[in-house]
């Protein structure tokens, strides 16, 4: 089978790709071909990550494994397309290059049958322009943890001087 995706930059101008790729071509895969259309030159860090209908981000699949080794890490070139993407759960995250941040909303649009003479992967559809530099991202925390904090826990600016670096240094 055949899966079409619709990668759309997340910025406010319209710039996206439609993409057809075989469900079993690996995310490394995927990974070249968005990073071509979108005209990047593939050699910075980049991941994937499952995501649901709100587009939380999920478990990432890593084009590197940069880990400590003390937790598994799903890889890109290990994970095939149908191991993630499903009817059920269409979306994905996709994140090129982790100083730039430029993030991507990746869909699955259609499930298609493979056409012959048809070369896969095939960028069918490109609109718009990537913009000269990503669009900023706003972080923000989750409040959750202010919630657990006493204020008796929390150690006055003031009290810094009274600490001995030499003494307190790890």
């Amino acid at each position: 089978m055949i899966y079409r995706f619709r990668v759309i930059l997340d910025t406010e101008e319209d710039v996206f790709r439609d993409i057809e790729i075989e469900e079993e071509a690996t995310l490394e895969q995927f990974h070249n071909v968005i990073t071509q259309s979108f005209g990047f030159d593939g050699n910075e860090v980049a991941s994937f990550y499952a995501s649901d209908e709100d587009w939380n981000q999920g478990e990432e699949i890593s084009l590197f494994d940069m880990s400590d080794g003390s937790v598994p890490v799903k890889l890109m070139n290990e994970t095939t397309i149908n191991d993630i993407v499903t009817e059920a759960s269409p979306k994905m995250i996709y994140v090129y290059d982790f100083l730039s941040m430029w993030t991507f909303f990746v869909e699955l649009a259609e499930i298609a049958e493979y056409e012959n003479g048809r070369e896969y992967p095939n960028v069918m559809f490109v609109h718009g322009q990537l913009p000269d530099q990503a669009p900023d991202k706003e972080f923000v925390a989750d409040d959750s943890f202010d919630d657990d904090v006493n204020d008796e826990d929390v150690m006055n600016l003031d009290d810094y001087d009274d600490l001995d670096f030499d003494e307190n240094w790890n």
